[in-house]
């Protein structure tokens, strides 16, 4: 089972941790992503701490739109969940098939990324600051790798170098999902 082994904190000095980003890693690729959660109308599948979500990245040389599933969380402390995605052609028919399936829109939003892939101890890590214009641009800093159960451990222990590397302690860390967090922003 594929693992999206993650930590996501909020970031108190944006500027200090994106120019650390850009020494380590070189220049970041910029993106918006916006974002569409769908759940079954008894609300159960969020309810039971699972996502499916299309989602469409632009940036300046394309975009893309990418189906998503997230299984509930695997590691409370992280959020960790298994994740399996695949690239789609056409947006609108995935949005059709979706609510052709039963599945109806829950909230939808746009967030303001910027990726930095690279290697850390054999493992290929990616670091996103992330601006949510709804939560009055709060940043965020996520650092992923893909695990197995087997080694999320070892796989959180790298990201959590990585956070430390940036600056980013412990008491920076959430985990509460952008999902919440926008729809309590909202009247």
């Amino acid at each position: 089972m594929a693992i999206e082994a993650e930590l996501k904190a909020i970031v108190r000095d944006p500027e200090a941790v994106l120019q650390l980003l850009e020494d380590q890693h070189g220049a970041g690729r910029a993106e918006v992503y916006r974002d569409t959660y769908y759940d079954a109308p008894d609300g159960s599948l969020m309810g039971g701490d699972r996502e499916l979500r299309i989602r469409t990245v632009h940036s300046r040389d394309d975009t893309r739109t990418v189906l998503t599933y997230k299984g509930a969380r695997v590691d409370e402390a992280s959020g960790s969940k298994p994740e399996h995605e695949t690239r789609v052609e056409d947006e609108d028919a995935v949005h059709q098939i979706i609510a052709g399936l039963g599945f109806t829109p829950r909230i939808q939003f746009e967030k303001r990324y910027r990726n930095y892939s690279f290697q850390r101890d054999g493992r290929r890590l990616l670091a996103t600051l992330v601006r949510v214009p709804e939560l009055d641009d709060a940043t965020f800093l996520e650092v992923e790798t893909a695990a197995t159960e087997d080694d999320l451990p070892s796989a959180l222990a790298a990201v959590r170098a990585v956070l430390a590397d940036l600056g980013i302690s412990e008491d920076d860390l959430t985990t509460e999902l952008y999902t919440d967090a926008v729809a309590a922003a909202r009247p």
